[in-house]
């Protein structure tokens, strides 16, 4: 308990936490107190475990006034630092990577609905399910800069937190959030990196996100101005929805917030995403998204200055509303701009049932369509009557329209207006020409910027491509070390191996289970092809890199020069299912009566299959003998294994029973979204049964064994 000014000797410290949010290992209560902790390392838990198994709270800053904390390090935690109550806060310097995160189930080829994030509720503090390095709940004022986080789940999560300056800080290579508000109105964020926090990314295979974002404003997030940020490489660059509260009620949203000449590019999803609610987007780049912006529902929203390039499409609005797209670049996108309503709402919501919701009054002006498919593409929208003085070059088709009434197109596309060749993308962002132009209400804004650089924080992995993200089991890649990853599926035979991180050599130094390796040496870039041994259960490849410095995914630093051993390995031990699908009838309840599945079984199967893996994933069956809801399946086989110890896990969406030698180890015979079951498994053989069953919607089931300690 510190209760007045202090400066903690400079040393490594292991101080566990429990696990209430309500104590921590340290407690600082009081008023105009400093806590120096400049060198300072507290340690949770042993970094070298696995980072779902760190706990507790670092740091619980109780209440007062005027409290800063300066300079700690935290490691192994589920919250570094959690400030509750409290009144002109300041926290610098502070580095709170390497806290706890969970364990991720998707896999390259595809990915898996138990890593979907949720965060619609937070009244009863259903964010800490989450973790975050920093978590601040009704704090007022103050000032984070210069702070830490990476390799983490949540970098920094604001619950009604208002009046504060977050600026200069990094949080990246998280695997949920770089920032997230819930609540939370009059911040300013700004110069802040917030790069590569995704999951739900696996490269040329699946692009979602999964909620995932560099910055997070949801519920009621009002007023909060966002200027010169990198986000690149997120989930969503940024994520904003008005909240369940406007979902239900058609009122409030998360509104008047301004983002002003931030980096949101290279999102697996969407640049920019800002939902049911009223903004402004001024000179800001997306890049290489999905969506540049996604704007479903947004009204009286102002869109202008940015840069959409190389999107599929640029900007996205269903249902909006008296929205100004303006001087914008649209270079490369396939679409620029795309609006519409549907004829059918969704009928749970309860907006639509308080609000007009039709696509109408849109201005859109003076924008630049450069190499796109389609510039403007409009269906069951009314109100396009100031699409004026736009220019067009190299745009395959001008406007597509369908349903849409009041539009104003000019015949042929004007010529450029300059002379100057056309830009080909976002270089030297922010242009002059973007910015000096701002619409008179906020140039004020804009001169009231704190003092600072006027440019966005950027890197080198900040350009790259989307090719840059990484996901493994433990979130994604920071490229501080060197990695092994495959270049194609999994599965695919021979398999082409890519290697990763920070500049210098490698050398082959073991190999198992592998007739041929295509490289014994070379350097870190290189593709390396393995061919497996035809009977091979397991193989696994090990490397020694020499370089630069690096900094493991566990956060253990080592000097230039230092050998550095990273491989790639692979288990799945012979195993045949044979299958048998059943339709579920009215007449029989699978899921209420204890005999049910036993009379399904009875009877004939619809489809019987034999599989090599049990691994079915879909909305829609990929096997056509199947119904879209109401089926069940049994599955039997056996399998032996080596000495050693495993692990039998299982995900399923809805329910489940597996058997192991004729004991029950699993039992979740309920509708249930996706959800992970695990249990130890010995060496030797056993004979395994599994009891499936779906309802309706989603499909997933999946049953594995895994090497103890291994990773997906």
């Amino acid at each position: 308990m510190i209760t007045q000014s202090v400066r903690i000797l400079p040393r490594h410290y292991r101080l566990t936490a429990p696990p209430s949010p309500d104590s921590a290992a340290i407690v600082i209560r009081g008023d105009n107190l400093t806590v120096d902790m400049t060198g300072v390392v507290l340690e949770g838990t042993d970094v070298a475990l696995d980072p779902d198994r760190a706990a507790g709270i670092g740091i619980r800053i109780e209440g007062g006034r005027n409290v800063r904390v300066v300079g700690a390090a935290l490691r192994g935690y589920k919250i570094g630092v959690l400030a509750v109550e409290t009144r002109n806060l300041v926290l610098r310097g502070i580095d709170a990577g390497y806290n706890w995160k969970p364990r991720l189930y998707s896999l390259v080829e595809h990915e898996s609905l138990a890593d979907w994030l949720s965060f619609h509720q937070n009244e009863k503090r259903e964010w800490m399910r989450y973790g975050a390095a920093i978590y601040l709940e009704d704090v007022r004022g103050g000032r984070l800069s210069g702070n830490r986080v990476e390799q983490g789940m949540n970098g920094l999560l604001l619950v009604r937190s208002d009046s504060l300056r977050i600026e200069d800080n990094t949080f990246a290579f998280n695997s949920g959030l770089g920032i997230g508000l819930y609540r939370s109105s009059d911040n300013l964020i700004v110069r802040n990196r917030l790069d590569y926090n995704v999951r739900g990314y696996s490269h040329r295979f699946y692009r979602r996100g999964q909620d995932s974002a560099g910055l997070l404003l949801y519920e009621q997030s009002n007023r909060n101005v966002v200027a010169y940020n990198s986000a690149t490489h997120g989930g969503d660059g940024l994520f904003l929805w008005a909240g369940q509260s406007t979902m239900d009620t058609g009122a409030g949203g998360a509104n008047d917030n301004v983002f002003y000449a931030n980096d949101f590019s290279y999102a697996p999803a969407n640049g920019m995403e800002a939902t049911f609610s009223r903004n402004h987007f001024l000179a800001n780049r997306a890049v290489g998204s999905e969506y540049g912006l996604w704007g479903g529902y947004s009204w009286e929203s102002t869109i202008a200055f940015n840069c959409f390039w190389a999107n599929r499409i640029g900007i996205a609005i269903e249902h909006g509303q008296q929205n100004v797209i303006a001087n914008n670049v649209f270079a490369g996108d396939t679409t620029a701009i795309s609006l519409w309503a549907n004829p059918i709402e969704p009928s749970d919501w309860g907006y639509p049932k308080h609000r007009d919701t039709k696509s109408r009054d849109y201005r859109i002006s003076v924008n630049q369509f450069l190499m796109n498919r389609v510039g403007i593409r409009a269906r069951n929208t009314a109100g396009l009557t100031r699409l004026t003085e736009n220019t067009f070059l190299a745009v395959d088709s001008l406007a597509t329209l369908d349903d849409s009434t009041g539009v104003a197109v000019p015949v042929r596309p004007p010529r450029m207006q300059s002379r100057s060749p056309p830009p080909t993308g976002c270089e030297g962002f922010p242009p002059a020409r973007w910015t000096a132009p701002l619409p008179a209400e906020f140039r004020p804004l804009v001169a009231a910027l704190p003092n600072g650089p006027r440019t966005v924080p950027s890197s080198p992995l900040a350009r790259l491509d989307r090719s840059a993200i990484v996901v493994d089991e433990w979130g994604p890649f920071d490229w501080r070390s060197p990695k092994l990853w495959p270049v194609d599926s999994t599965r695919a035979v021979p398999l082409r191996l890519r290697t990763g991180g920070p500049a210098g050599t490698w050398r082959l130094v073991e190999r198992e289970g592998l007739t041929t390796v295509s490289k014994q040496q070379g350097r870190i870039g290189d593709t390396i092809t393995v061919f497996p041994t035809d009977s091979a259960t397991a193989w696994s490849l090990m490397l020694e890199y020499r370089g630069g410095a690096t900094r493991s995914p566990r956060g253990m630093s080592r000097p230039a020069g230092s050998p550095y051993r990273f491989g790639y390995e692979w288990f799945e031990p012979d195993l045949e299912w044979n299958a048998r699908f059943y339709a579920w009838p009215d007449s029989t309840s699978v899921l209420t009566d204890p005999r049910g599945f036993a009379v399904l079984a009875g009877a004939t199967p619809i489809l019987e299959r034999r599989l090599s893996r049990l691994d079915l994933q879909w909305y829609r069956p990929h096997l056509r003998e199947l119904p879209q809801a109401r089926w069940a399946l049994e599955a039997t086989g056996s399998v032996t294994l080596p000495a050693g110890a495993y692990r039998l896990r299982t995900i399923s969406d809805d329910g489940i029973r597996v058997w192991v030698n004729g004991d029950l180890v699993i039992d979740r015979w309920t509708q249930h979204e996706s959800t992970v079951d695990e249990v130890p498994l010995a060496a030797g053989r056993h004979e395994l049964r599994v009891q499936f069953f779906q309802l309706d919607g989603w499909t997933e089931l999946r049953v594995e064994i895994l090497r103890a300690g291994a990773g997906r």
